[in-house]
């Protein structure tokens, strides 16, 4: 299994580097551009911003967990032989999601973003409605509950469906009525 790595700047690109070098000299524009013609080259590239990559790299340049600033430094305390549970403690506390260190450590992170968006919690645990189950768990009357909804801007119907469907349900639900 190869290792796909980001492909840096354009003006720090191995391939590109000499000729952004020779613009920095201050030679003309058309010179490095028939150097780059010459090495069989797109010129087209001194058109784009130098500190940024080629645009169809980007596409597949994707940072893996172990290496995104915001959970390095988990994969490494795991790394230094840290109990799992110790480390998913600290992320806890720290704020993130825990159920990362189940992941794939080499798996892109915008691939685990994207399934965070589509996978919405139940009712009773989503943090907009949680309070409300909370509410009825501690046995206030459903109505007083339904008026605090109303009273917070939130849709009262949401208490009589089943608190175990997710949001995401719900809503398409509504859509089809």
């Amino acid at each position: 299994e190869e290792k796909k790595e980001c492909r840096p700047a354009l003006k720090d690109d191995p391939e590109y580097a000499k000729y952004f070098k020779m613009l920095k000299m201050k030679m003309p524009l058309g010179a490095v551009k028939q150097a780059m013609v010459r090495d069989g080259k797109d010129p087209a590239i001194l058109d784009r911003n130098p500190d940024e990559p080629l645009e169809e790299e980007k596409k597949e340049c994707r940072l893996a967990l172990k290496d995104d600033p915001e959970y390095a430094k988990y994969f490494k305390m795991l790394k230094m032989r840290i109990p799992p549970a110790a480390v998913k403690q600290a992320m806890v506390r720290d704020g993130k999601d825990p159920s990362i260190l189940d992941r794939n450590p080499d798996d892109p992170l915008k691939q685990v973003e994207e399934e965070k968006k589509e996978c919405r919690p139940a009712l009773k645990d989503d943090p907009e409605y949680a309070k409300y189950f909370k509410m009825l768990k501690m046995r206030i009357p459903p109505a007083a509950v339904k008026q605090a909804m109303v009273r917070d801007g939130k849709d009262p119907s949401i208490l009589d469906r089943n608190p175990d469907d997710p949001l995401k349900q719900v809503e398409e639900e509504k859509k089809e009525c």
